[in-house]
């Protein structure tokens, strides 16, 4: 198979900064690391770390990533005398120096390591959160249940069986940590017996099978700000799954879903709804009244209002919680049309017809245009 391209394989372009290359392959590293995916992905985990690898390798060379824009790989291949390969540990060129952050960000610690049980950050949770529109708009204060890791109450959190200790594994000494021998260096990795934890249980107590502590629920208060929209989280530090030997525990990002409002839509800042008025309102005007979410407020109809017109009322939308304004609060007229009329009403109604058309344009200015658009369209 024909191998990708360098800067493909990292996702950077090729005018990227080597701190740009540096950081692409930082994440690509601590993606598929083999420690980090096991089960059914580990081949292909494994593929794509190597091919990371052989990229950053590359790249981060000022004379390999020159020798490759020259002549691709044809210019690196060293079976192909390509020219910008050197053997040995300093044809690596910057992969040395990012090896220990890379490698120290997988195991959980910064840089190398010296021994010890290895230390991992607590996963974190997303929580999703309805609410109403008016909620959004003004705030509120809320309870929720997550799920909570506690002590064992039966062997209070030591994972053994009472009346028996933990282990120091034989595999690592105590270290948390093994290492494989790759070329002239070698590579930490955590220990695939104690999982990083320096210690093993042989007896492991019957109530949480071993790992000392128990899920169970717990409530949270959750203080909701005044605007938040649609999709925005709310950060609660500390409120994730617990870390591993002593390491912090991850946090807790509330997902915000608003209802839908039977009135009301939200755009950004913005509020609209729609008005229904009578079809003898909107030809003869008035005074008519419209929700808002802080109570009711008065719209001025003119004469002879049209469907689809807007009124813009300022500062009835909602005030997110980044800006320094509310918004505005947008009315659409949506004028009705009688059904079921009784038989005088229908005479009414056409006395009204003929008298308005007896007046022509005057009374149907829009019609008279369009009728006219229409002629020159087949003419």
């Amino acid at each position: 198979m024909a191998k990708r391209d360098y800067y493909e394989v990292l996702g950077v372009a090729k005018n990227a900064s080597e701190e740009d290359i540096k950081k692409a392959y930082r994440k690509l590293a601590m993606k598929y690391h083999p420690d980090r995916n096991q089960g059914d992905k580990a081949k292909e985990a494994e593929e794509k770390f190597k091919e990371a690898k052989e990229a950053y390798e590359m790249l981060s060379d000022p004379k390999k990533r020159a020798a490759y824009d020259q002549y691709g790989h044809a210019g690196v291949d060293p079976s192909m005398g390509g020219a910008g390969f050197r053997g040995g540990p300093e044809g690596f060129g910057g992969f040395a120096e990012a090896f220990g952050d890379i490698f120290g960000d997988i195991f959980g610690t910064g840089g190398s390591r010296r021994g010890g049980p290895q230390v991992y950050r607590g996963s974190d949770l997303s929580y999703a959160m309805e609410i109403t529109l008016e909620e959004a708009a003004f705030g509120k204060e809320a309870q929720i249940r997550i799920p909570s890791w506690e002590d064992c109450d039966t062997c209070h959190g030591s994972g053994a069986r009472p009346g028996t200790s933990a282990k120091t594994c034989g595999t690592c000494h105590g270290s948390g940590t093994v290492h494989l021998r790759q070329g002239f260096f070698s590579i930490q990795q955590t220990c695939p017996n104690c999982h990083g934890s320096g210690k093993v249980i042989p007896d492991p107590c019957p109530s949480c099978g071993g790992q000392g502590r128990v899920k169970r629920a717990k409530t949270l208060e959750v203080k909701i700000p005044a605007g938040i929209d649609e999709g925005m989280r709310i950060r609660s530090a500390g409120n994730g799954e617990p870390g591993t030997n002593g390491g912090p525990p991850g946090d807790l990002y509330i997902e915000i879903r608003i209802k839908k409002h039977e009135i009301f839509e939200r755009d950004g800042d913005d509020l609209h709804c729609t008005v229904p008025v009578s079809i003898t309102t909107a030809i003869l005007g008035g005074t008519i009244e419209v929700p808002t979410l802080s109570g009711r407020a008065e719209i001025e109809l003119p004469e002879g209002t049209q469907h689809g017109k807007t009124f813009r009322l300022r500062g009835k939308g909602i005030k997110g919680v980044r800006s320094a304004y509310p918004g505005d609060l947008y009315c659409h007229i949506q004028i009705e049309t009688p059904v079921k009329l009784t038989e005088h009403q229908r005479k009414l109604v056409k006395e009204l017809d003929e008298s308005l058309k007896k007046g022509g344009e005057r009374h149907s200015p829009h019609a008279k245009s369009w009728t006219d658009r229409v002629k020159d369209l087949f003419k």
